[in-house]
């Protein structure tokens, strides 16, 4: 049996995907540079780099932020090793401008990453998710965690948050079956929301009475700036909340339709992760 090599393999999507394959029988083989620490469920192989993990592999999960400087190189060092299939991890906005997407600015190559597996010659598969609902614990959580109040830019900007595990487990059908090859695949959560109601959603499951403050966006980009962001990311995430506010979030329906189930709620995920909102 070939191997099945995941890249980000400690990730959000990654680690998920790494088990989700392990429990099909596959055989995975997951990239970290600490394995010790990976705690991957019994029988994962270990790669210390993508390169050294191609050999032997059939299939490749790409995420570009995990590969950084190596991508190109291991999509053509993936060719020559025999690999098949490409999935890539892009986005759901990898078509626009580079300056409306903020997640460019933390290392991602959305739009590369798919063209580099559509360009390989390789069987390929694009899976191009929106706003992950990890990104809300890691904006918020301080601020929960603190009072009542949720600041930021935007009340009435709109997204329909994607549990990261959903991503994780449409990568695997991508990886084990043939049914999404030589597709773009768009994938969102079952609902869009405002970022007031996100924050009421939170409040609902913690069963606290939160609320959503607007900000100035240009408070926000300064802070954004002071806290060591670039002040292209700033100029990014503001430019990526304000098209939203004439025209709501894009709702998909792929997941359910490649999961065989309804995708999960942004609830379901506060649920999940109770623990990170709370002291």
């Amino acid at each position: 049996m070939k191997a099945i090599l995941v890249t980000g393999a400690t990730g959000n999507v990654g680690r998920p995907l790494v088990a989700l394959l392990a429990a099909a029988g596959a055989r995975v083989r997951a990239v970290t540079r600490n394995p010790a620490a990976a705690q991957f469920p019994g029988g994962v192989e270990v790669a210390g780099s993508a390169t050294d993990g191609l050999r032997g592999a059939s299939a490749v999960f790409l995420n570009s932020r995990a590969l950084g400087d190596e991508l190109a190189s291991v999509v053509d060092a993936a060719r020559r090793e025999g690999v098949t299939r490409l999935v890539a991890l892009s986005a759901i906005n990898a078509d626009d401008d580079f300056a409306r997407q903020p997640s460019r600015f933390r290392g991602d190559r959305n739009k590369e990453v798919e063209q580099y597996a559509i360009d390989s010659g390789l069987e390929w598969v694009s899976l191009r998710p929106t706003v992950f609902a990890s990104n809300f614990f890691g904006m918020w959580a301080p601020q929960i965690r603190a009072g009542d109040v949720v600041s930021g830019p935007y009340a009435c900007a709109s997204t329909a948050p994607i549990v990261d595990s959903d991503i994780s487990a449409v990568a695997a059908a991508a990886l084990l079956t043939d049914d999404l090859v030589d597709q773009r695949i768009p994938l969102t959560g079952p609902q869009a929301f405002t970022n007031a109601q996100l924050v009421d959603v939170i409040g609902g499951v913690l069963g606290r009475p939160l609320r959503y403050r607007e900000l100035p966006a240009d408070l926000v980009r300064r802070r954004f700036i002071h806290i060591g962001f670039p002040a292209e990311f700033a100029d990014a995430y503001m430019g990526l909340l304000e098209a939203t506010l004439t025209k709501p979030a894009l709702v998909t329906h792929d997941a359910e339709k490649i999961l065989g189930r309804p995708p999960q709620s942004f609830g379901d995920a506060i649920a999940a992760n109770r623990g990170l909102l709370t002291n």
